[in-house]
């Protein structure tokens, strides 16, 4: 009798126990579904806001080519600090943008942004929505209205959209803005600039060799956000993404030089198991390295308008470092030329597709590296 009741007693004590783990593996998902519900956005609200977004873009690209800062003004909340913050990047990207024309010799006629919607979350009575951005840019020079130009930049923004009276509003935003490593210009508008500038003819690349021809196809097809939709808007799988790291520059670079290239990894310049050397993924340590081991030449330092000359003797496959106090922080592969023959580049972090060389460094005390590749 009392081995029947202990038996009794062990068996209302197990289903007591599991009764508690289901009803605490029920209430652990039913927390979870309550906790990602403001996640998973249906896909008729995701199509509305991509819209939405689309349109905020379309506002901004066309204020941005006019001018226009009211038309600017009022996709923010300026009444919120970091709403106030994202205004003041854009007019200050505004200003630059139309400095940099003026110096440049020539006029912007379309900005297209295409937009893709990574993710959606709700956030109060509005959303924080994280996209991806592919711009295109065409402009004319003033001498050959005639004839079009465009470059490509690709763009990563966080951002969180709220109601306002009768409209929607950018309350935050965050994105790698391609112009933003140096917006001041500091006056560089000089006529002597200007005009040697305009003075230049477009390129003869018919003899460019196959190692060079083969870089630009690589260069062209993996520069993330900034390509072309059929390319899909990434980078090369094969490799690890240094954007959050400090930046995947030089990482791009490196995978440019050996897939395209043909150079050989050693000990020094390697990547393997994941994970690149200091002179793979390091921009100052990749341009030491390359102009130590005769892989690369420098055909001008200094600043941008000690080098603007020499800059049109570079090649598809050569690439330019830029330095900030004395200190190299960028690499960018050069890939083409514009109408005029004026160096385009392709990079990471931003990302760009066959981009004016100096458009977003033009600060003063900015220092270019010119740097022939020795394929």
């Amino acid at each position: 009798m009392v081995i029947i009741l202990r038996l009794r007693k062990v068996k209302i004590i197990l289903l007591l126990i599991g009764f508690l783990i289901i009803s605490g593996v029920g209430l652990y998902l039913w927390g979870q579904l309550n906790k990602t519900s403001s996640v998973f956005i249906d896909e008729n609200l995701n199509n509305r806001l991509t819209l939405k977004m689309q349109q905020v873009f379309h506002q901004r690209n066309k204020a941005l080519l006019e001018g226009d800062v009211e038309l600017l003004s009022c996709l923010y909340d300026k009444d919120v600090r970091n709403g106030l913050w994202a205004y003041e990047h854009d007019f200050k990207k505004m200003k630059y943008f139309h400095n940099w024309s003026d110096k440049q010799g020539v006029e912007f006629k379309n900005i297209n942004s295409h937009v893709v919607v990574k993710s959606v979350k709700e956030k109060g009575d509005g959303f924080a929505i994280n996209l991806a951005v592919s711009t295109e840019y065409q402009y004319v020079y003033i001498d050959t209205p005639e004839v079009y130009n465009s470059f490509r930049t690709g763009t990563y923004h966080s951002l969180d959209l709220m109601p306002k009276e009768d409209t929607w509003v950018i309350t935050r935003e965050w994105y790698t803005d391609p112009f933003a490593d140096s917006l001041d210009l500091d006056e560089i508008s000089e006529e002597t600039i200007r005009q040697l500038i305009l003075s230049g003819e477009p390129k003869d690349l018919s003899d460019l060799s196959e190692k060079r021809i083969a870089v630009v196809v690589y260069a062209d097809q993996y520069c993330g956000a900034a390509v072309f939709p059929e390319f899909g808007y990434r980078y090369n799988y094969k490799y690890k993404n240094y954007n959050y790291q400090g930046g995947d520059c030089a990482n791009f670079a490196s995978q440019i030089l050996y897939e395209a290239g043909k150079f050989k990894k050693n000990s020094t310049w390697n990547y393997e198991k994941g994970a690149g050397s200091k002179a793979w993924v390091n921009a100052r340590a990749f341009n030491s390295y390359m102009r130590s081991s005769g892989r690369g030449s420098v055909i001008a330092h200094g600043t941008y308008d000690k080098v603007l000359a020499s800059s049109y003797k570079l090649l598809p496959g050569d690439y330019i470092a830029y330095e900030k106090q004395e200190k190299v922080t960028h690499i960018s592969v050069v890939t083409g030329f514009d109408s005029k023959g004026y160096p385009l580049v392709n990079s990471h972090n931003s990302d760009r597709y066959r981009v004016p060389w100096d458009l977003g460094w033009s600060n003063k005390g900015i220092k270019f590296g010119l740097v022939r590749v020795h394929y």
